[in-house]
């Protein structure tokens, strides 16, 4: 299988953060094997792909999600993080069945695959569903098994977890990647994270979990143990492992420079601190420590939807508003942190970046667009106005997901009807 994209502009988002006009991008089975000057090829193509007037750019890395609770999308808004999660959520998901799993993820999946997430990092229940959705998709995803380590089901979180991460390892083509997903600190006691370290140890994947969301986290935990929820991890040993914190909201300097020091990557979630009053993390700080971060939409049911363009704006402007400060997070950093920084903070090395050798997870953007023209600066375009419709093709591992704004590999309007069918449900299963 050999495509090429012809007479296109690329976003390289490489480490000089090239751009190239009059380009042409080729693909040979699962990588990226030329981005240069247009070319008269004399081999034969498998497909050509006219990219005249179509911008080439990474596809973009979500790096944290809870993929199903797409089914409980604008289900419990407009409420503080612990109430939604306490009085709303957790009893929801309480009933949600293995097949509500699999089809909140596809439909979490068409959503994301149509906005060009190639690639996202999710930490859920049920995860063999999640994980089957993704191998039939044909997405990259780095996956865990969501454990809480309180209550009857905590050791088995951690058996089912060992087994998750043996089974699915390397699958679907290489294009799953297993971790740890112990969930926050206040839900796993230390003792608790002491067994999900052993078990680390054990099977050598990361460790992906939420730190620091809201004032009350970081309240009860230093009532509890009379430190930051950054420094009882560091306290424990977390850090000496790879980690992925997720959200980061209110932190010390103490706790940023502990985290600087043991290279601890992060997720910042914009769209979801905002909507549940958890606060604006200190972004510009983190990134001026040299700290990787990564740019998640969390969940549907928090954020509203799973569109990382959005996440990107979102994370230019919040921070240039909060700052005062138009220049405290550019365009060309947003889009680093949606694509290639975004896959180091899930600990990918081989996507992120429209270079030879890397894996071809790749979008094509219509730039014939009224809000796209003129194009002064690509890069602010696909950061301030672009809109997933302006998204014409995705691709990963070198297979069209996405063609002419229609999926290839899944059935939507199936997956709608099961959504819409499924959501019914579990209302129904509530008001009884």
């Amino acid at each position: 299988m050999k495509i090429l994209i012809s007479q296109t502009t690329v976003i390289t988002v490489n480490d000089n953060f090239e751009i190239l006009t009059d380009a042409d991008v080729v693909v040979e089975g699962q990588n990226i094997v030329y981005v240069g000057p247009t070319k008269e090829w004399q081999e034969k193509f498998t497909t050509i792909i006219d990219g005249r007037g179509k911008l080439v750019a990474p596809g973009f890395v979500n790096s944290h999600s809870h993929a199903a609770m797409s089914l409980l999308r604008s289900y419990a808004d407009d409420v503080p993080l612990m109430y939604w999660l306490e009085k709303r959520i957790w009893p929801m998901e309480a009933r949600l069945k293995r097949e509500d799993v699999y089809w909140g993820t596809m439909l979490a999946l068409a959503e994301m695959i149509k906005g060009g997430t190639t690639t996202f990092a999710d930490m859920y229940f049920f995860m063999d569903q999640v994980a089957e959705a993704v191998e039939e998709a044909g997405i990259r995803a780095v996956l865990c098994r969501g454990m809480v380590g309180v209550g009857a089901e905590a050791d088995a979180a951690l058996e089912e977890s060992e087994q998750f991460v043996k089974h699915w390892q390397g699958r679907g083509d290489g294009r799953i990647s297993t971790m740890l997903g112990p969930h926050a600190p206040y839900t796993c006691p230390p003792d608790y994270l002491k067994k999900v370290l052993a078990l680390q140890e054990k099977l050598n994947v990361p460790l992906h979990i939420h730190l620091s969301e809201t004032i009350d986290e970081v309240k009860t935990i230093r009532s509890q143990y009379g430190v930051t929820p950054v420094q009882l991890l560091n306290n424990l040993g977390f850090f000496t492992r790879p980690v992925l914190a997720a959200h980061c909201v209110h932190l010390t300097d103490e706790d940023m420079e502990i985290m600087c020091e043991n290279n601890v990557h992060v997720a910042h979630n914009p769209g979801s601190n905002l909507k549940l009053g958890s606060g604006i993390a200190p972004l510009p700080e983190l990134v001026d420590k040299g700290i990787t971060v990564g740019l998640g939409t969390d969940g549907a049911a928090s954020n509203n939807n799973l569109d990382m363009l959005e996440e990107m704006r979102l994370a230019a402007l919040l921070h240039k508003g909060v700052n005062l400060d138009p220049t405290a997070i550019t365009a060309q950093q947003a889009l680093t942190m949606a694509t290639r920084m975004g896959a180091k903070a899930v600990f990918l090395e081989d996507v992120g970046a429209i270079t030879p050798g890397q894996k071809a997870d790749l979008i094509v953007i219509n730039l014939q667009r009224p809000h796209l023209v003129p194009q002064h600066d690509l890069v602010a375009h696909l950061v301030y106005a672009a809109q997933p419709s302006d998204i014409e093709l995705v691709m990963v591992n070198g297979k069209i997901l996405c063609e002419n704004g229609k999926l290839t590999t899944l059935d939507e309007e199936k997956i709608l009807f099961q959504a819409q069918q499924r959501a019914e449900l579990l209302l129904k299963e509530e008001e009884n």
